[in-house]
């Protein structure tokens, strides 16, 4: 049997078992063992253990970041600074309209990166939804939807700035006068439907136009008959104890930090060096004030990492997973069933499909995209398709894949920002994931039979 099948079928079981169950770590790792199996036979386990070694590796970056923000959020909690912008913040989201819309509008703002985006907004609006008695899962819905959407529509954040050097490469468009690969992405901005409706979506739920649907629906309904904010499953990701912080928070122990990390983020583009400026910051205006005792600081910055760890450990096993999967073949697997439907008008959204698919089966958001580029471009040349409406399908794909996979990295932060269970977010959040994307889809069939 053909081993990219294989590797389809293995994604479908995991995908299907995590969400009847919810328990996602154990079927993604069961994935991972059967296909190292399918792969390498007796010498599977040897195999499986290189690979995690391999994935920790390329992505140690990615652990230390958001470990260290697991850190930091830490920090601030013991300050009691994030308790102090509750209460300040709570001044202005006097009801769910405003709580979400302030949620919305700080999202925008924090366009740098989609990590940053999601740890902070979620270690700031967390405590203004519960005092507001809205569900956690709005606000990991909230979180996701303006994390990498706003981020791929804004030519200076880090995603701009990979597609761009990716699309300059690949595309071909120096031949059509764009002398770099931004003045190309910026026209592709129009055309990126799938992050353009979702944050349409996002923005008419938050002035409660767009209904709750779904398991989002059930959220609301569970808060209102039980007073639950999130589900029983999801208790074990709340464990601190806030109750009576507001009264004596101080609202810069939070906020000079933050601006140090924002700041520090955006001039410097290393996120890595801002947390731990930031955690630095923090040392300087705790310890001398006598906010924290100087051995508790370095306590609270080990349990601070050590609650992110759990969500690490499963992003690093979804990494080994999309890993495992790729040198099965499913991608090309993909590409080859898509191929006999590939004609100069719909080409725009088969791509869209193809990236999609390949991001959501493997949560490799950039590494699906720098495979898919180099092999969509020259085809769609070939057959005269539009090379903006390409760039704009295989970004909106990326986006798709960071929104709506759930064991992708962005929906693991979301969730664990908000404090709920990885798999409740990504159903809750999936029939507006559904709606963009049938948008999106109908979108580029009209610009491909139209441009």
């Amino acid at each position: 049997m053909n081993t990219g099948l294989i590797a389809i079928i293995l994604i479908l079981v995991v995908i299907i078992g995590a969400v009847v169950t919810k328990r996602c770590a154990e079927f993604i790792i069961g994935g991972t063992l059967i296909a190292a199996l399918v792969m390498y036979r007796t010498d599977f386990l040897s195999q499986w253990c290189v690979m995690i070694q391999d994935v920790l590796a390329e992505n140690v970056w990615i652990v230390l970041v958001c470990g260290l923000f697991g850190s930091l959020i830490a920090l601030l909690q013991e300050s009691k600074g994030a308790y102090g912008f509750s209460k300040f913040v709570s001044k202005f989201c006097k009801t769910e309209k405003r709580t979400l819309l302030t949620t919305f509008v700080m999202g925008i703002l924090i366009f740098i990166d989609d990590y940053l985006n999601v740890l902070s907004i979620g270690a700031c609006m967390k405590r203004v939804y519960d005092k507001r008695k809205l569900p956690r899962e709005s606000l990991a819905y909230m979180l996701d939807a303006t994390g990498a959407p706003v981020c791929v529509l804004l030519p200076f954040s880090t995603w701009a700035v990979f597609y761009a050097s990716l699309f300059y490469e690949q595309s071909g468009v120096a031949e059509l006068g764009y002398s770099t690969g931004i003045q190309a992405y910026i026209q592709a901005i129009p055309f990126a439907f799938y992050p353009i409706f979702t944050l349409i979506i996002v923005l008419l739920f938050s002035l409660g136009i767009f209904p709750k649907l779904g398991a989002m629906k059930k959220a609301y309904t569970r808060v209102a008959e039980t007073g639950k904010l999130y589900s029983d499953a999801s208790r074990k990701y709340n464990h601190e104890e806030y109750e009576g912080y507001e009264e004596d928070g101080n609202i810069w122990n939070f906020i000079i930090p933050m601006i140090f990390l924002v700041a520090l983020t955006i001039i410097t583009s290393d996120l890595f060096m801002a947390v731990v400026a930031s955690i630095l910051v923090s040392f300087i205006l705790y310890v001398p004030r006598k906010i924290v005792k100087i051995d508790e600081f370095f306590n609270i910055v080990v349990r601070g990492f050590a609650d992110m760890l759990p969500i690490l450990f499963l992003l690093v096993i979804a990494f080994v997973l999309g890993k495992v999967t790729d040198e099965m073949g499913l991608t090309q697997f993909v590409i080859d069933i898509a191929q006999p439907f590939l004609s100069v008008s719909v080409f725009p959204a088969i791509t869209f499909i193809l990236v999609s698919i390949l991001t959501f089966c493997t949560g490799s958001l950039w590494g699906m995209s720098a495979v898919v580029a180099p092999i969509v471009f020259p085809v769609g040349a070939a057959i005269g398709a539009n090379p903006i409406l390409i760039m704009a399908a295989i970004i909106s794909g990326g986006a798709f894949g960071s929104h709506a996979c759930f064991y992708t990295d962005a929906t693991l932060l979301s969730a664990s920002s908000a404090g709920i269970d990885n798999i409740e977010h990504a159903v809750s959040q999936l029939p507006y994931v559904i709606i963009a994307s049938a948008l999106s889809i109908v979108g580029y069939l009209i610009c491909g039979f139209v441009m």
